[in-house]
């Protein structure tokens, strides 16, 4: 219906550290498409802002579909399809929060649906080790791209690792998912440093 040969729908995975713009970039992938007619829905988990939205550090937000463990995305485009409602692609931010199983669904998307995917998220957790959805993903995906936005360590390398920090040291044990924030203020926070000093926990020099 827009113009693209059947089946040519794509599985993309976008990742990077935090502060690379990821979700900025989810974001104007939504109103780049849009912009040309398709018609598509904006899915996140974990948002930073704890509500159903896309939110940004730069000041975007966007309405989205808060993506639960019992939500089944093949479900979700079928019932908007029931509803009369076009669905050409799905944006979904933050997937390194989703399931496992959430992946498989995109690809059953893709391939048996002809919905493109764009997926957005971190690759690995405060541990260094990959997200399990991020890894389905690595492996699944028609496309893997890292985003070019440099983020730098303290130091002016270039930035890697998540590090999660509690009362001013970094932590490596722990649940996986924690909900923390990048400002220094915050009761757990997160950090992106390179890999030196994320091997040796050093935050650098704090005024």
């Amino acid at each position: 219906m827009d113009g693209r040969p059947v089946h040519a729908a794509a599985l993309k995975f976008f990742w990077g550290p935090m502060d690379c713009g990821k979700s900025t970039m989810a974001l104007q992938m939504n109103y780049n498409h849009a912009r040309q007619g398709r018609r598509g829905l904006v899915t996140t988990r974990i948002d930073r802002s704890l509500g159903p939205q896309v939110t940004t550090r730069i000041g975007l937000a966007h309405e989205a579909i808060e993506v639960t463990d019992d939500l089944d995305l093949r479900a979700l485009v079928r019932g908007r399809w029931a509803d009369g409602v076009r669905v050409d692609y799905l944006i979904c931010d933050e997937a390194c929060f989703y399931t496992v199983e959430h992946v498989e669904q995109m690809a059953e998307l893709v391939d048996s649906y002809d919905v493109d995917v764009f997926a957005f998220g971190l690759a690995t957790d405060f541990r260094s080790s990959l997200f399990p959805a991020a890894q389905r993903l690595f492996e699944l995906a028609d496309e893997v791209a890292r985003i070019q936005v440099e983020v730098l360590c303290w130091c002016g390398r270039e930035g890697l690792l998540n590090a999660r920090v509690v009362d001013g040291r970094v932590v490596r044990e722990g649940a996986q998912v924690v909900i923390g924030d990048t400002v220094d203020t915050a009761e757990v926070r997160y950090q992106v440093l390179c890999r030196r000093h994320y091997r040796s926990g050093d935050l650098g020099p704090r005024d």
